[in-house]
């Protein structure tokens, strides 16, 4: 598979190697490329014959959407929810994971691995007992109920994350920039943050896209359309008798569009987190 003298992959081994990560690429981008194909072609090409390639390009289904249903004010909820949920998630954690890499706390092991624990729960275990609660203090049916709900999800993770990125990361550089006058937290404003964005960033983009795309705490928590988000929006289109395939389409786009975005912004950093992370933690 190598030459012995130089390492070098032989020419039948690397065309194996890309053609596998082209094959992956291609299953892996097929069901999105179907997605917004189907949300742009007509709706008779789509139910009776409907072929690789549009014949005709029509974008009825999101004038539909956007005119005829709530999407836009569900969209708006989970945009809410998201950023709430990363905001909170990024504050919390980032003070979690340096007290117990930096203070002398008794168990922190236990506490960081306990969080990771409660990660492995499914959402539906534990979206019953969290609507209870909520109920007893007047909390049902808000969208601070379902931030709150997604902070199981986002917590565990950024705090397992952000650990093993400050564990790795020399104290030495803190103990530079307070001898220079840096107060402790003068020290981890200006030196662990800048040096944690990478990890930052990742543990954010994780939090949005469990946020934004979560439906079973909304099925749960919300039961108002006032306050439905874009899952379970797109969920209550799907009828028995009216199943409305183009609109679905159409806002499943819609759903997808932020996360690209935030891919494409932030995917230089979001690879060197996972890295990062893999590699230190």
């Amino acid at each position: 598979m190598t030459t012995g003298s130089t390492g070098r992959r032989s020419p039948f081994a690397s065309a194996a190697i890309y053609l596998a990560a082209a094959a992956i690429a291609l299953y892996s981008a097929f069901p999105i490329y179907w997605m917004i194909s189907s949300s742009l072609r007509p709706t008779q090409e789509m139910l009776t014959a409907p072929s690789l390639v549009p014949s005709r390009l029509t974008l009825q289904y999101y004038y539909s959407l956007l005119a005829q249903t709530d999407y836009p004010q569900q969209f708006l909820n989970s945009l809410v929810v998201a950023l709430a949920t990363v905001a909170i998630t990024m504050v919390l954690s980032v003070m979690i994971a340096y007290g117990v890499t930096r203070q002398r706390i008794r168990g922190k092991k236990a506490i960081v691995a306990g969080m990771l624990y409660a990660y492995m729960f499914p959402p539906l275990l534990l979206a019953i007992p969290l609507y209870t609660m909520f109920a007893l203090v007047g909390l049902n049916d808000t969208l601070l109920s379902l931030v709150i709900s997604h902070l199981t999800m986002t917590m565990p993770l950024g705090v397992w994350f952000l650990w093993g990125f400050f564990k790795a990361m020399p104290f030495e550089l803190e103990e530079a920039a307070m001898v220079d006058g840096c107060t402790r937290l003068g020290a981890f404003l200006r030196v662990v943050l800048p040096l944690s964005v990478p990890g930052l960033v990742t543990v954010a983009i994780f939090a949005f896209l469990l946020s934004w795309t979560d439906y079973t705490f909304a099925l749960v928590m919300i039961g108002s359309d006032a306050n439905k988000t874009v899952p379970l929006g797109l969920a209550s289109m799907i009828g028995a008798f009216d199943l409305r395939w183009g609109d679905i389409m159409a806002g499943s786009t819609l759903i997808a569009l932020p996360l690209f975005a935030a891919f494409v912004m932030l995917s230089r950093y979001f690879v060197q987190g996972l890295t990062a992370g893999a590699v230190k933690g």
